[in-house]
């Protein structure tokens, strides 16, 4: 069973908090005192731009029958409460250690074809999104584990201690997921852990993206890399690239979030110069103004390389 979990505001379900806590620029808006209130927002503009929402309500029942398959695989020597038929294992002690901080930012994208296939290929199976962030289909075979109680949400935990037993798994998704754990090498271990023999991984890490928190980024990974997290555990297939990871989503990325730090009249010309202006040597090119005025977040966004500095206390 999948189900479509958003919905348009319309008069009949509109609610001032939902839509407060659905649309973050709203809400921003009416915290600096530029608008009265969402409702206002919702009526001006809101409605003709279909503002939307993902229902909680709707998949009450689907998460009810899907928890009551998952319960005997719940681990009991780990601490947990349940609300809103969620099982969260998201204990103070498991926050500070994975240093999850509050943040506005959503985590959310779609299935690819080849993660569609997996999902219908075990109708009757039980598969892990470890990190599914915000889902807008609700799959009745898919446990949505996450460290947000986003309304797709089942399970809250952290992926380097999860909370199921071995081998509960038929197959699990790790997308856009591990660059954002403090211990990578843990976590692909725990994926491991809790997949049956045979089942399958379908795991994405990015390489040469930019800096992008959700609250944190730690860790990009090479090909190598993704591979060393799992090849001790798991007999790794293939390494391979699709159109949704190919370089230019990386090229696109880093000018683009370049163009967009720069001074207006410095982003004109920026927008002007040519592929091959931009591969001259760069001891050319960094004492050019759209490198010297691109602002220090930026370049921390972008950075081909960060240095750190420390010392050993006495």
């Amino acid at each position: 069973m999948t189900i479509d979990m958003v919905t348009e505001f319309d008069e009949a379900n509109f609610d001032e908090a939902i839509y407060l806590a659905t649309q973050p620029d709203v809400r921003a808006f009416v915290e600096a005192g530029h608008l009265k209130s969402g409702r206002q927002h919702f009526d001006l503009v809101g409605r003709k731009e279909k503002r939307s929402f993902r229902d909680a309500k709707a998949v009450r029942p689907a998460r009810e029958a899907k928890m009551a398959r998952l319960r005997p695989f719940l681990r009991t020597d780990m601490p947990h409460v349940w609300a809103d038929g969620r099982a969260d294992y998201l204990t103070p002690a498991l926050r500070a250690e994975a240093r999850i901080a509050d943040t506005d930012a959503v985590s959310s994208n779609g299935y690819d074809g080849a993660m569609m296939e997996i999902v219908t290929a075990h109708p009757d199976g039980l598969i892990l999104d470890c990190g599914a962030g915000s889902r807008s289909a609700y799959h009745g075979n898919v446990v949505n584990f996450e460290i947000v109680a986003y309304p797709s949400t089942d399970v809250l935990g952290i992926g380097e201690t999860l909370p199921f037993v071995d081998g509960t798994f038929d197959a699990v998704f790790s997308v856009a997921v591990l660059e954002h754990v403090r211990d990578p090498f843990r976590c692909a271990a725990e994926i491991a852990r809790v997949l049956k023999p045979g089942g399958q991984l379908y795991c994405s890490v990015p390489f040469l993206q930019p800096f992008h928190g959700y609250p944190h980024h730690y860790f990009n990974a090479t090909p190598q890399g993704i591979r060393a997290l799992f090849e001790d555990r798991l007999s790794v297939h293939s390494v391979e690239v699709l159109e949704s990871t190919h370089p230019v989503w990386a090229l696109s990325w880093i000018l683009g979030a370049w163009e967009k730090a720069l001074p207006a009249e410095t982003r004109r010309a920026f927008r002007g110069m040519t592929v091959a202006e931009l591969v001259e040597s760069p001891e050319i090119q960094v004492v050019r103004d759209y490198c010297r005025l691109l602002p220090r977040d930026a370049q921390l966004e972008l950075a081909c390389a960060t240095v750190l500095r420390a010392t050993k206390p006495a």
